[in-house]
């Protein structure tokens, strides 16, 4: 009896692996999820760290030209009235690089390439420094209408099909979880 159990061939049975790729496919099943918003949400927070580093020295640059812009002058941005279209990232390069930003950033977190507006020259409008993203879906529109108003305020932050935009010193639409209205 001894030599028949030292002679059976030694390994995994069917049931074994069988059950090992279920525990596997499980754990995959409840990792990708996760993994894939996490992806999404570090392009979300560098497209919002990119945005504020331009920011900065887009208003140090029209500090210097024009003394300071009117931050925060209304709860409502019209695009329509405000945004002429963008300028070339060579542009804004021209008058920001090398003296108030290393490298003015060319692409969002989703590789698609931020809007600008850099401009003094508008006579009565406050809207002078402004940088937008489209978010995932890289749609610049506010229901569907490219020209349309934003409010000024936050979105909840797993929403990555939201515009980003900063503008005149503060963010315009930026990802944070709102906070419930208190009575």
């Amino acid at each position: 009896m001894l030599r028949r159990l030292t002679g059976r061939q030694r390994g995994f049975t069917l049931i074994e692996l069988l059950i090992v790729v279920a525990i596997i496919g499980i754990i995959a099943a409840l990792l990708v999820p996760n993994f894939i918003d996490a992806l999404q949400k570090a392009k979300q927070k560098r497209t919002v760290g990119d945005e504020r580093d331009w920011g900065v020295a887009g208003m140090s640059w029209l500090t210097d030209q024009l003394s300071a812009a009117a931050a925060g002058a209304g709860s409502t941005v019209d695009l329509a009235a405000e945004w002429t279209g963008s300028i070339t990232l060579a542009a804004v390069e021209a008058q920001l690089v090398p003296r108030y930003i290393q490298q003015v950033p060319a692409l969002d977190g989703w590789k698609q390439p931020f809007q600008y507006d850099l401009n003094i020259t508008r006579p009565g409008s406050f809207r002078v420094v402004l940088v937008k993203s489209g978010g995932r879906d890289s749609t610049l529109a506010v229901n569907g209408d490219p020209t349309g108003s934003y409010s000024v305020g936050s979105f909840e932050p797993t929403d990555y099909d939201q515009d980003i935009i900063w503008g005149d010193g503060f963010f315009i639409r930026w990802p944070e979880k709102p906070t419930p209205a208190t009575s």
